[in-house]
């Protein structure tokens, strides 16, 4: 685990999911401090403890949602852990689901009942909720209120003890199926939804009036058995806050743009709980010039699901276009907007927040395009019609000026993410002037040289699912080029061009051009990217070196120490060349005289 990564997470509350190699999620937890509490999983007094050692040892990265109160981290935790099933949840901890009302609405005559599955086609659910025994009350007071089906039978049967409806069914006391009417049936259902949404409060009026009249009577019993159904029925009501009072469904997007780049985290509210999160990096240069229009009418012409409600930071372009389009696809109206005041603005504050604790995750991994490396990688291997997953990603660039101290770079990613360790540097050794051609068929012949070795260097002694270069046709013909003449050919190769980013497949005619917005390709640009980032920084590490030299090998009584002393006392030679005879001097194992003499040397 990167030790830099945890000093980015904040000491507060949420939830966090560790990872394994495969990004799969294999532990999900909640803490009051997300910084204290995940550092720990690394300290040694965990030693003893075989479950949390087996546990550290899987973890290869993480995740992280804030949260403004531990009760709703300890919901989202639970949501969580429904989704994704993590390994060692199961093992760790009591897999507790909260239990939920539901109503059947796909059988003839629905019924109401407490569950704590949530997977069931054509039923609706209430909740969910801390405690089954108060949810038990007020599902006996709902009976005795509400003439409605509560056991698993759907139909009635003549040997049953039970009648098909509580007794005091108005147009039905046989249980005979045939003297029952449907729609009226479906009205009392209909009303029951209701009062579980909140929106009729007759009900508990209706009771509260009982129960004085019984008091004013001295039926004290009485009194109290409805006292106690108006308590289950009053907490059956309240709204179980975790960030919205309104039991309402709400995308909530926070964005951060930082060195060109966008980082897009959308929290995903659905009645009124949050539920999860989801990440996107944009290049800034990969979208119109309104960022966040483009990603919007990206993200939701994907997506199964549009809410009734999108909380932004801040406008779009042409949002009343964008609402009417949002609101066709969902059936009914789609609100967008930018709150400025109230639990609306803190939500988005909560989102903006939690890109910019996302963002700097993203910037150490150096990664983009959306957090699913598997979904990414799959669609890479689909696109280029790979054998294997692209797991390991190799790819090379070429830096020169004018054919001198001509470099070039090895970048790695494993399962989308940058792997530094894995960087090389080449000098050019073999090839003169400006020839990249030739410069990439012997990189690429030095580096795969290896994977032919009996005794290959450790240094490359992993073996690449996919090796991209950086250019067009002719950098993909020499890469093929190395590769034929070291006898390889089980290691898939692509090109990938500057100007218009299409990608150069071996045996294809036509290149290959993928949205501007697929993550695939959005990662194929990264790698080049960096790639090109890398050998640029050695290229000018060796034109500074070259520089230096040339600067001060003619000048009499400086030899290389006196060279180094130098550069390392004053930084570049420019500042040499503006400094003083007196300054020179200054410099470790620079005499006066010899300082004069640099001096008048510099400045001929």
């Amino acid at each position: 685990m990167n030790g830099k990564l945890l000093k980015k997470v904040p000491n507060k509350p949420g939830v966090y999911l560790f990872k394994d190699k495969s990004d799969r999620v294999i532990y999900v937890g909640k803490a009051k401090a997300l910084k204290k509490r995940m550092s720990s999983y690394f300290q040694k007094t965990h030693a003893d403890n075989q479950k949390t050692r087996m546990l550290v040892g899987h973890i290869t990265s993480f995740d992280f949602v804030v949260t403004d109160s531990e009760s709703e981290a300890l919901m989202l935790e639970n949501n969580l852990i429904k989704r994704y099933k993590p390994h060692y949840n199961i093992d760790l901890r009591d897999d507790k689901s909260y239990p939920y009302l539901a109503i059947s609405y796909d059988d003839e005559f629905p019924r109401l009942y407490i569950t704590r599955e949530l997977h069931r086609k054509g039923t609706l659910y209430f909740g969910p909720y801390a405690q089954v025994a108060n949810i038990r009350k007020t599902l006996d007071m709902l009976r005795g209120v509400f003439p409605i089906r509560t056991y698993a039978r759907k139909r009635p049967s003549r040997s049953s003890s039970h009648p098909f409806l509580d007794y005091h069914i108005k147009w039905g006391l046989t249980g005979k199926i045939e003297e029952l009417d449907v729609d009226e049936y479906r009205k009392v259902i209909d009303q029951v939804k209701d009062f579980l949404e909140g929106k009729d409060m007759s009900v508990i009026k209706r009771m509260e009036k009982e129960m004085r009249t019984a008091a004013r009577n001295t039926e004290f019993e009485q009194a109290a058995r409805l006292r106690d159904r108006i308590d289950a029925a009053r907490y059956l009501q309240e709204q179980q806050k975790v960030v919205s009072e309104k039991r309402i469904d709400r995308d909530i997007v926070g964005l951060v743009e930082k060195e060109g780049t966008v980082y897009i985290r959308i929290l995903f509210v659905r009645s009124g709980k949050l539920i999860g999160s989801r990440g996107f990096v944009l290049e800034r240069d990969q979208v119109d010039d309104d960022v966040l229009a483009s990603f919007l009418e990206g993200f939701y012409a994907e997506a199964s699901q549009v809410p009734k409600e999108i909380l932004l930071p801040r406008a779009p372009l042409r949002v009343d276009v964008l609402e009417q389009w949002l609101s066709e696809k969902r059936g009914t109206r789609v609100d967008v907007s930018v709150p400025q005041r109230g639990e609306k603005k803190d939500l988005v504050k909560m989102a903006v927040t939690n890109a910019g604790y996302a963002y700097e995750v993203y910037r150490i991994h150096n990664i983009g395009g959306t957090f699913d490396p598997a979904t990414v990688l799959a669609g890479l291997q689909e696109h280029l019609e790979l054998p294997v997953l692209p797991y390991r990603i190799e790819c090379f660039d070429i830096s020169t000026l004018q054919g001198t101290e001509t470099v070039a770079s090895m970048v790695v990613f494993e399962n989308s993410r940058s792997k530094r360790s894995d960087y090389r540097k080449f000098r050019i050794k073999r090839v003169s002037g400006q020839d990249d051609f030739g410069s990439m068929v012997e990189v690429l012949k030095r580096r795969l040289s290896h994977l032919a070795s009996p005794i290959p260097d450790a240094r490359f002694a992993s073996k690449p699912d996919l090796l991209v270069v950086d250019g067009g046709k002719p950098q993909l013909t020499a890469a093929l080029k190395a590769m034929d003449d070291l006898d390889i050919e089980d290691v898939p190769v692509i090109a990938l061009a500057k100007r218009e980013e299409e990608i150069y497949v071996p045996g294809k005619v036509e290149p290959l051009a993928l949205s501007k917005r697929d993550p695939a390709l959005n990662l194929i640009r990264q790698l080049r990217d960096e790639a090109h980032r890398f050998a640029v920084g050695y290229h000018r590490e060796r034109r500074g070196k070259r520089m230096v030299s040339s600067v001060f090998d003619k000048i009499p009584g400086v030899g290389p120490k006196r060279k180094k002393a130098l550069i390392k006392h004053f930084g570049t030679p420019d500042i040499v060349y503006k400094s003083t005879v007196d300054e020179i001097a200054e410099a470790p194992g620079i005499s006066n005289e010899l300082a004069n003499t640099i001096y008048e040397h510099l400045h001929k």
